[in-house]
């Protein structure tokens, strides 16, 4: 199957899925597109409430695209690259719509930060989570606000030190992360369903500007997240990282 984003709209929702064959793994076309989906959904005034998704039952979001990261060459690919989850970030934040995130299973690095960067989120039991970036050398820099801002700093630490370990999807709800967990994909989707379609028929201003309340203290994220996207895109050719994403290759 090739890589896609789509949205569909039914009830004023628009649910938005990216997928890509490597386990949901995010390569720059992908990180782009969904970025330019969420600020057209975000612009439509068809849609009220926008649902987050991705595409198959076992892998919400592998994170960075390995294969491309082997492929930089340079600092300036490297910040690109890195600026893609930063544009993506910004764009969730941005958006005048509430985005409700719908995690299915597994999710690494900056998937995780997709799910943090959702104004709500709900998961399975089995969307264990972890930041493997310091393990191959870099470090969650970009996703970190987003992270930080949903779990706080005592358990972004613990993720990002024990960079190897998947965390439990209880540990993501009870830190803050997920709302609330469910035992299937099938009760996961009825319950955002259910609550997409509620939020839709609210008050669109009032949801607006509820929206802007939950960002607020965020505006210097445009050029945070740009700085920290400079830092990870130059420590990706480390000779230690270069090394790590051979045995990945």
């Amino acid at each position: 199957m090739q890589p896609y984003v789509t949205l569909t709209i039914k009830n004023n929702v628009g649910f938005i899925e990216f997928f890509h064959p490597n386990k949901n793994a995010m390569p720059s076309e992908v990180l782009s597109q969904l970025e330019q989906t969420i600020s057209d959904a975000g612009n439509n005034d068809g849609v009220r409430v926008i649902v987050l998704k991705s595409g198959g039952d076992r892998t919400f979001c592998a994170g960075a695209s390995f294969n491309e990261l082997i492929a930089i060459e340079d600092a300036e690919t490297g910040k690109q690259f890195f600026s893609g989850f930063a544009n993506l970030i910004n764009a969730m934040r941005k958006c005048p719509k509430l985005i409700i995130g719908r995690v299915q299973g597994k999710t690494v690095g900056g998937g995780v930060g997709i799910a943090a960067a959702t104004d709500y989120c709900l998961a399975t039991k089995y969307a264990s989570i972890r930041l493997s970036e310091l393990s191959i050398g870099i470090g969650p820099f970009v996703i970190e606000p987003a992270v930080f801002r949903k779990i706080g700093k005592t358990a972004m630490t613990q993720m990002t030190i024990d960079a190897e370990t998947f965390f439990t999807s209880e540990f993501a709800r009870d830190k803050g992360l997920y709302a609330d967990i469910f035992d299937t994909v099938e009760a996961l989707d009825l319950a955002v369903k259910s609550l997409a379609e509620k939020l839709a028929s609210y008050n669109p201003d009032a949801l607006f500007e509820m929206k802007k309340v939950f960002w607020e203290g965020t505006e210097d994220w445009d050029d945070l997240l740009t700085e920290r996207a400079e830092i990870s895109g130059k420590l990706v050719l480390s000779e230690f990282t270069r090394k790590m994403l051979k045995r990945f290759r």
